[in-house]
């Protein structure tokens, strides 16, 4: 039986990737991602989104996302 993912996987992968090549430190950032996937666990705890999205995966769209989008960090 295969699960049904609300996302795909390369576009994970790619994302993941352009942190990795934006960033001046692989392991800083990795541990930034995994920093922010356990807060992001925690916060919402019970209020989860989306189940089949894990934390870690989470974080690195967000992440992603602040790079490309710097207007979403001024708020």
């Amino acid at each position: 039986m295969q699960k049904r993912t609300s996302f795909d996987s390369a576009e994970i992968m790619h994302r993941a990737e352009d942190l990795m090549q934006a960033a001046s430190n692989r392991y800083r950032i990795t541990v930034q991602v995994a920093q922010r996937a356990k807060r992001r666990r925690y916060e919402e705890f019970d209020a989860i989104e989306d189940p089949l999205m894990k934390p870690p995966i989470r974080a690195i769209i967000e992440m992603s996302d602040e790079l490309t989008q710097p207007e979403i960090i001024g708020e």
